[in-house]
């Protein structure tokens, strides 16, 4: 019997739902086959710019203000910047160049009851916290230090990794050096009751991640009610990165302190980046949406045997992947933004893997995506750090 449908959370958004994916794909005598070019613009998707002139690697979307409006934050230029909505007034939270930072998310640090940013610089190591303060438009951003003993770190994820109710982080050591090289952690939150206590570090991949991993996906694939993690390596020049190109992911034991098991899903996938769960296909299992953004191509891989199967294959530089129900009917979807083709897209499911794409702006570049209802009208809109753009850019979802 098929295993019962699970219920596994995107790292793009803060709702839980199942997963999936999306490319271009043509029927043809009753086989698919993807195509390496997208559907013809329908909707326009109105293009707004928050921020332009400097590189930016990553950018994420909250009510960082209070005041019921989405705002964004983005490390722009080697510093953390606020943008505060709706006229995108800018306020530097973090001007130490040195804290330049490749990857972010947002969760309630503190147990404050507000909102506070978490970014993670790659190397040398460095996980920080900016604390909301009582008055953030006037008042400085306290900085905590979560970890500075990781190395390489590209992914950050939340989700309740120990089921105690509180949100935790993970995040990769991917570089070779250090006290935990070529390893994969997660943070504990340790509740209210630990408003100043450090999060414990806990090593649940050590030294079995090689090859430059990237990011992080989260959620159940085994169907034994534990959230798992998946992971994928782009491979790279050092010697010790000769295992590369590889997605996988570890499956959670019952104390998640323990070291997890790794399971392979793909090898042979040169420039891999992102690997999420989720049931693309309807049969209540949890396959893996993936792309290569040090490569080519966004793909997915079907349980239990990990066929792979093309969403769009000649796609260069996916190096952001967004998973989540773009259009409201009940199965989920995807969005990237090449940063070497500049085309960002939205892959639509019919609920069977079956995908239809469809462009939502060119001349664009990403380094990191996010799926945000930014004007408050229901819908997901699609916010991006534009590295090689140099900027930070919403694009407006057109469907309402």
């Amino acid at each position: 019997m098929p295993e019962p449908a699970r219920v596994i959370r995107s790292r793009c958004f803060n709702r839980p739902t199942t997963i999936a994916v999306t490319a271009l794909i043509v029927i043809t005598c009753g086989s698919v086959f993807a195509t390496n070019a997208p559907a013809a613009d329908d909707t326009p998707w109105k293009k707004h710019v928050v921020h332009t002139g400097f590189m930016t690697q990553t950018a994420i979307a909250a009510d960082f203000t209070r005041d019921g409006l989405p705002d964004i934050i983005s490390n722009s230029g080697g510093k953390s910047r606020l943008f505060v909505a709706p006229d995108w007034k800018e306020i530097v939270l973090d001007d130490n160049p040195s804290h330049g930072c490749i990857h972010s998310e947002v969760l309630d640090y503190d147990h404050d009851g507000d909102l506070d940013y978490v970014a993670a610089r790659y190397n040398p190591g460095l996980i920080i916290c900016l604390l909301q303060p009582e008055n953030p438009l006037t008042d400085p951003w306290p900085l905590h230090v979560i970890d500075d003993q990781v190395h390489g770190i590209h992914g950050l994820i939340i989700g309740d990794v120990n089921q105690d109710g509180h949100v935790d982080l993970l995040a990769n050591s991917a570089q070779p050096k250090g006290n935990f090289p070529l390893s994969v952690v997660w943070y504990e939150n340790p509740g209210s009751a630990g408003q100043s206590k450090q999060w414990q570090r806990h090593v649940f991949a050590a030294n079995d991640a090689p090859g430059l991993s990237h990011y992080i996906g989260f959620g159940d694939v085994n169907g034994d009610g534990r959230p798992d993690a998946s992971v994928g390596a782009k491979g790279g020049m050092l010697p010790s990165e000769g295992e590369g190109h590889w997605f996988a992911w570890w499956e959670a034991p019952a104390d998640p302190t323990q070291t997890w098991t790794k399971h392979m899903v793909a090898s042979h996938q040169t420039g891999a980046t992102n690997i999420h769960p989720a049931d693309v296909d309807g049969d209540g299992r949890a396959d893996f949406i993936a792309s290569r953004g040090h490569g080519q191509g966004v793909i997915w891989f079907e349980a239990p045997s990990w066929e792979e199967h093309p969403i769009f294959p000649d796609l260069v530089g996916p190096h952001c992947l967004v998973v989540t129900d773009m259009d409201d009917d009940g199965d989920i979807d995807a969005a990237t933004c090449a940063k070497d083709d500049r085309l960002a897209v939205w892959m639509e499911n019919d609920g069977q893997g079956n995908f239809t794409s469809h462009v939502i702006g060119r001349d664009q570049a990403a380094y990191d995506i996010r799926a945000y209802d930014m004007d408050r009208d229901g819908d997901l809109d699609i916010v991006i750090a534009g590295q090689a753009s140099q900027n930070v850019v919403w694009y407006e979802n057109p469907r309402k």
